[in-house]
């Protein structure tokens, strides 16, 4: 359970979040509300974990303190680079030099701290829906961020480890993290873990070809339940979109 941002990460959300998946007939062995081997499986209870991850990159000079504020950071993104702004490496040192024996207070001390990519590195693999990606470091992407100011780590290296961790052999995820699946398999590298298989599915997407989210007005799966959709329904819906033909959300008779 990803938890790590505090607004929106309620526990109402999580009740919502299991009800949903044991309703559309999804059964797990281990997880948030059984339990496990590779407990805890909510990630405010795995802090230790990343923050240990968080000190080999330090040590291995990987990592550097990122001081850009949020408006140096707006203006980045009005910058025209694609499909999302690329970090020009503004605090990018020379040569990173910082000790991680007081992680522990680095960590608290309101830092932002980002992974240095190796620039020009082609970061290829294979997956199971889309076939052979090859992304460039420091071309498709920049520096990235792994720890922020809160306390907590990025997304990128949360999920990273977390998989290492929990021995996930194959990730199964929207296309659009098909770009950060080139970020966490340098952290791979870097941490020296193992990198899982991949397969990225096309998203749902609404009659207009918009993927469905909150802010397009998407109906959550509580709503279309209310509203007499039933699970297969769903289901059919999910197998549809791997053909990737555009989908329409609206209304129960989907």
């Amino acid at each position: 359970m990803e938890d790590l941002d505090p607004q929106r990460s309620k526990v109402e959300f999580v009740d919502a979040a299991i009800e949903d998946l044991l309703w559309l007939g999804v059964r797990w062995q281990e997880g948030p509300d059984v339990g496990g081997l590779y407990a805890p499986y909510i990630q405010s209870e795995r802090l230790a974990i990343y923050r240990e991850a968080l000190s080999k990159l330090i040590d291995r000079g990987l990592v550097y303190p990122c001081y850009c504020s949020r408006k140096d950071l707006a203006q980045l993104a009005q910058a025209p680079h694609e499909d999302e702004p690329l970090y020009l490496g503004t605090c990018r040192p020379e040569l990173n030099t910082v000790d991680s024996s007081g992680i522990e207070h680095l960590a608290k001390m309101g830092i932002n701290w980002r992974f240095r990519v190796p620039d020009g590195e082609g970061v290829e693999f294979h997956d199971g829906h889309f076939g052979p990606q090859r992304f460039v470091a420091g071309e498709d992407f920049g520096d990235f961020l792994v720890w922020r100011k809160d306390g907590v780590p990025a997304y990128q290296l949360a999920v990273a480890v977390d998989d290492a961790a929990m021995a996930i052999t194959e990730v199964v995820r929207g296309a659009d993290l098909l770009k950060s699946t080139a970020r966490q398999i340098l952290l791979c590298r870097a941490l020296g873990l193992p990198e899982p298989n991949w397969c990225h599915c096309p998203l749902i997407t609404d009659e207009r070809g918009q993927r469905l989210a909150k802010r397009h007005d998407a109906l959550s799966l509580g709503a279309l339940r209310a509203s007499g959709v039933k699970p297969e329904d769903v289901l059919r819906i999910a197998a549809a979109s791997s053909e990737e033909k555009p989908i329409s959300h609206r209304g129960p008779d989907l």
